[in-house]
């Protein structure tokens, strides 16, 4: 099983990135997968989340309105599209994959990790 995430990058407050989560190894309609995200010194933390079919999506309450989750099960990849950046957004991002049901965000559910992408906002 592996989970690339990539599409970080600085961009100023208020500005737009996309992130990518490219993925292989199991059957990926089968399985929701989740963005979540750590800034430093702070702990990981739920970001959204999308079921298997991309008909259910979750969002954390500090993302909704401007984030989207969406999924592309021909190329096994979700997305995350981030619209209207602000600084608290800064944070490595991470995909996972759903594994097992202990609440859809918490981190115990995702039993796997991609690597992480960095995503700056500045002033």
């Amino acid at each position: 099983v592996q989970l690339q995430a990539s599409g970080g990058g600085s961009v100023q407050a208020g500005g737009s990135l996309r992130l990518s989560c490219a993925t292989s190894g199991f059957i990926f309609v089968n399985y929701a997968i989740g963005w979540f995200r750590q800034a430093p010194g702070k702990e990981r933390e739920f970001v959204a989340r999308i079921g298997g079919t991309g008909k259910q999506k979750d969002y954390a309450d500090s993302v909704k309105g401007r984030f989207t989750i969406s999924r592309d099960n021909a190329k096994s990849t979700v997305y995350l599209q981030m619209n209207s950046l602000k600084m608290e957004d800064t944070a490595i991002y991470y995909c996972a994959r759903h594994t097992i049901n202990w609440g859809l965000e918490s981190l115990k559910s995702y039993g796997d990790w991609g690597q992480g992408t960095l995503v700056t906002v500045s002033s």
